[in-house]
């Protein structure tokens, strides 16, 4: 009888002890993990009263949402068209928003309340675009409407969620001073449309902005534009502007630093055409300087080599015009840190074979020894010829006859680099290995104008509108890209109407629109080992560009085929 009580002891100790296993492994169960994360933006479900009511006398706005919301940066998104004195008040409380109106509503008049990006959902911040409400306190709501899309004018591109506003002819004295109330913002073709509007004479912008106040700025700001007023006494469909960078009206620098190396480093709001610098004081301290403008010429390095001073006045110039000084003061027991750092014109390793080997430094070089700088071809020491570039005091060519499918190897050994302050370099070593001449193509393009009383510029850009060589255009013209590395290019064509060879900025102040630019539908894909032409002719007007979403470009490899096809044939 013990044995069996026994016996049953331990049976239920046993189920006792997995059972509470069992249960301890369940409350260990990780939580079920969440889905996709949430971008839908917040959708309305009711309004009180309704959008568009007319007679409207209620005093406050209830608008219903299908998820708990709040109001971000409401006091620079949201805005009421025509501006009361007192603002409506806006509380969002779990799934309503609730606005409180004043009691200075104007009889007979319409009022449209513009939110947005203001709205956004509690957890994911996704945001309500563009949510607008309108109504009328009388009996009559306005209804017109202006549509039209926005484009960049240099790229030709979509701008997305670019702020188009509208100002009364009568009150356009308030622009870049006064935020619009009446704006909306472009959607993901460049596309807009402001709805609900009265007759007036209008004033139409658009902006892309960094601050997000609706006020432009000069400094940081896009502005596009239409010069005329618009009547509007009927709905305005189609309307088209472009947006671009003006330049500054007068010259300013905008950042001076005393870089931790010694060397002087000047930025500019303008890009200069023949600048110039001139240390007027110390005057001895001139003598020495060296200095290397951006290749937009719009900052610049410099280098004193006489530290000695207290401060240093600068002048900046331009065209032999001064344009400004700026006054930079050091301390005597002021320490510099200086190391000597190399770059290069290799692409992942790889030497363009129609180019030579360059060498780029970050200070400018006072001699190199060039018994301590060795080429390696398949490791044994080759004779090569250094020379320094003709525009670029930091950069030097290393000329050689390179040969396909070798490795190589360039050494800079210790102390070959003697740049100025007398610092020296450490051992440097790059290999590298020369491109195959079959993954490089040409493309000539036969250009002809329509108008040949004009003048164009033709820029040849790459998928990201970087431009990549320019030509100008005065008459039927043959342009031949040779040994290009395999990619996409365009063609864009500008419309030089001041005859400067390059492309001119707008003007706001001036009522001076940029110059147009065309871009040739075809894509001008450059293939290995293939030569193309393909011919372009120039129209007498630019057409306005077709807004399209910015979506990424793929090429696909071209077939393997010998057959001259679309212009194209094999080297």
């Amino acid at each position: 009888m013990l044995k069996n009580n026994k016996y049953c002891f331990h049976t239920k100790f046993i189920v006792l002890f997995l059972l509470a296993s069992v249960l301890a492994g369940c409350a260990a169960m990780k939580s079920p993990e969440g889905g996709p994360r949430d971008t839908t933006p917040p959708k309305v479900l009711k309004m009180t009263p309704e959008n568009l009511t007319r007679n409207f006398s209620a005093k406050k706005i209830i608008i219903e949402f299908d998820e708990y919301i709040k109001l971000n940066n409401e006091f620079k998104e949201f805005s009421i068209s025509p501006e009361l004195e007192k603002a409506p008040e806006l509380k969002a409380k779990l799934k309503r928003l609730e606005i409180s109106l004043p009691d200075t509503l104007e009889k007979n008049t319409t009022y449209t309340l513009n939110f947005g990006k203001a709205i956004v959902d509690l957890n994911e911040s996704n945001e309500l675009k563009n949510f607008s409400y309108a109504f009328a306190t009388g009996p009559t709501l306005d209804s017109l409407s202006i549509s039209g899309n926005v484009t960049n004018a240099l790229t030709g591109e979509a701008e997305i969620e670019s702020t188009v506003f509208i100002l009364p002819l009568a009150r356009d004295s308030l622009f870049g001073k006064k935020r619009a109330p009446i704006f909306t913002l472009t959607d993901s073709s460049g596309n807009f449309k402001l709805n609900n509007l009265k007759k007036d004479t209008y004033k139409i912008y658009a902006l892309k902005e960094k601050g997000g106040d609706r006020i432009y700025q000069q400094l940081s700001d896009e502005i596009g534009f239409i010069k005329n007023p618009l009547t509007l006494d009927k709905n305005i469909d189609s309307l088209h502007l472009s947006i671009f960078k003006e330049l500054a009206p007068e010259f300013r620098t905008l950042d001076r630093k005393l870089n931790p190396d010694g060397s002087i480093f000047l930025s500019f709001n303008q890009q200069l055409k023949k600048p110039d610098l001139t240390v007027i004081f110390p005057a001895k301290v001139d003598q020495e300087k060296q200095f290397q403008f951006s290749k937009n010429k719009d900052s610049v390095n410099l280098w004193l080599t006489d530290l000695s001073f207290d401060s240093v006045k600068i002048v900046i110039k331009d065209e032999g015009k001064a344009l400004d000084t700026v006054k930079f003061s050091r301390s005597k027991r002021d320490t510099y840190n200086r190391v000597v750092n190399i770059s290069d014109n290799l692409d992942g390793g790889t030497l363009n074979p129609f180019k030579d080997l360059a060498i780029s430094f970050n200070f400018p070089i006072k001699s190199l020894d060039e018994s301590k700088i060795l080429l390696l071809e398949d490791s044994i020491p080759r004779k090569f010829t250094l020379v320094k570039d003709s525009t670029n005091l930091l950069k030097y060519h290393i000329k050689y006859k390179w040969r396909a499918k070798e490795p190589y190897i360039v050494v800079l050994q210790e102390n070959a680099v003697n740049a100025i302050f007398d610092i020296k370099n450490k051992e440097l070593k790059k290999n590298f290995t020369l491109g195959d001449a079959n993954d490089y193509g040409s493309l000539t393009l036969n250009v002809e104008p329509t108008d040949t009383t004009k003048r164009y510029v033709l820029e040849i850009v790459d998928k990201n509108k970087n431009i990549i060589t320019a030509y100008p255009i005065v008459r039927k013209t043959s342009v031949k890209l040779s040994n290009y590395k395999q990619g996409v290019y365009y063609a864009r064509i500008v419309y030089d109407e001041n005859k400067n060879g390059i492309w001119d900025t707008g003007n706001i102040k001036l009522g001076l629109a940029p110059e147009a630019i065309w871009y040739e539908p075809k894509e001008l894909s450059i293939r290995a080992n293939w030569d193309r032409n393909e011919n372009i002719q120039i129209p007498a007007v630019a057409p306005l560009p077709t807004p399209k979403p910015k979506e990424k470009v793929e090429t696909k490899a071209p077939a393997n085929n010998n057959s001259g096809i679309g212009g194209m044939r094999r080297n």
